[in-house]
């Protein structure tokens, strides 16, 4: 007999990993769970147990950020105008805003902490931030859950590919080093950036198959990047496109040796079947970023494929440059919005167990199972008669009354 046990009743509990819990009930003893079954069943496993009541409302997990360069903060301007005429033209709009307005380390951190704070108030316990500069690692230093900081690294040529790589090497070996893109990254870079990551026993992020041209890039070193990198000055002439038919920027990284069970592709949005196939015998994450994806118009991400080939992604809301808002409802509901044949409780597990499961948090958030932290959240519902289909639509739905606070 546990008598510290605590039950939280709720007319619906949402485990993720089992379907929902109509008149559910979720035990807690400190910062763990005990069990997650109906409020009957648990009742009477703990019948001197405290109730605590939580009526119209589902009980289910956190959610995981799994892409988001906080950093960028400050640049929320960019992602509520008009959406660009390309892609290129929007990085060069980001670079040159960045240059015009160089704002302080110290001001970047707290405008990021100021929309970190506002994520955790949406119901996020976990992240995945990047960013440029290693002093964008201190905006989750106060984070209440768990944040994850990926310094990227940057470099087309075979000179910069060098200079990044020592920079990287005289990092703090709790850094997690990462590349930004192939059509950024000098495929060296890439590999030796990797490396450190294996041996620091990292993860590793990498924006991939976002658009269109880099794929052409990719495979015949020509295209918007090419005319993207001659114009600021880092184009190398040793570079070597693969040429080979239907080559993608997957098929790339495959080739390089830097798909692997650590290895979180990010967009892969352009991917053929053979590419899922590579991402799926790897055993490397996906994040998807549809909001941002909307913005650039770069096109949308086969969920129902990955999902076919037993591909788990996660979610992510990249940056307020590129995103109006960096909410996980909204991507949520952006999400079911593209892909209509996917079921429901499939996009709420991609923004809880998905995320977990590729930032190796899996047995910390994700389900509310047993030995897992006791952290959920608590969604007012919008009546008192919802059924569990009815629960699962209002909350991939985006609705603005969706208002979480945590257990």
């Amino acid at each position: 007999m546990n008598r510290s046990a605590v039950i939280h009743r709720a007319s619906h509990v949402i485990p993720i990993n089992k379907p929902v819990i109509a008149d559910g009930a979720v035990v807690t003893d400190g910062d763990k769970i005990l069990a997650c079954a109906s409020f009957s069943e648990i009742r009477q496993r703990y019948p001197e147990a405290k109730v605590v009541d939580h009526p119209d409302c589902a009980l289910m997990p956190p959610l995981i950020n799994a892409h988001v360069h906080l950093e960028l903060s400050h640049l929320a301007y960019l992602g509520l105008e008009k959406s660009p005429s390309s892609f290129t033209s929007w990085v060069e709009r980001l670079i040159g805003e960045r240059v015009r307005h160089p704002f302080s380390g110290e001001e970047i951190v707290e405008q990021g902490r100021v929309v970190l704070r506002q994520l955790y108030d949406q119901g996020i316990s976990g992240l995945a931030d990047t960013g440029n500069t290693i002093v964008s690692s201190d905006i989750g230093k106060d984070f209440s859950g768990k944040y994850l900081f990926f310094h990227e690294h940057l470099g087309f040529s075979a000179e910069a590919a060098d200079r990044e790589l020592k920079a990287a090497a005289n990092e703090s070996l709790q850094s997690m080093c990462t590349a930004h893109a192939p059509y950024s990254s000098n495929g060296l870079l890439i590999k030796g950036l990797k490396d450190q990551a294996r041996k620091r026993n990292g993860l590793f992020s990498i924006h991939v198959a976002e658009t269109r041209a880099e794929n052409q890039f990719i495979r015949e070193g020509d295209g918007p990047f090419r005319d993207f990198l001659e114009k600021v000055g880092a184009w190398d002439h040793s570079f070597q496109p693969e040429a080979i038919d239907n080559c993608g920027a997957i098929r790339y990284l495959h080739q390089l040796g830097i798909l692997d069970e650590g290895t979180i592709c990010v967009h892969c949005v352009h991917v053929s079947d053979q590419e899922i196939k590579y991402i799926a015998d790897s055993g490397a994450k996906v994040c998807l970023c549809p909001g941002s994806n909307r913005f650039l118009g770069v096109g949308r991400a086969p969920l129902a494929r990955f999902l076919a080939a037993g591909i788990l992604p996660a979610l992510g809301t990249d940056s307020l440059a590129s995103n109006p808002e960096l909410s996980l409802w909204r991507e949520m509901a952006i999400l079911r919005e593209d892909n209509p044949d996917v079921e429901v409780q499939d996009i709420l597990t991609i923004a809880t167990l998905g995320g977990a499961r590729a930032l190796g948090l899996e047995g910390v958030y994700g389900t509310l199972t047993r030995d897992v932290s006791s952290e959920m959240l608590a969604i007012p519902l919008p009546s008192e008669s919802c059924s569990s289909q009815r629960v699962l639509d209002y909350l991939v739905s985006g609705d603005q009354n969706i208002t979480p606070f945590r257990v």
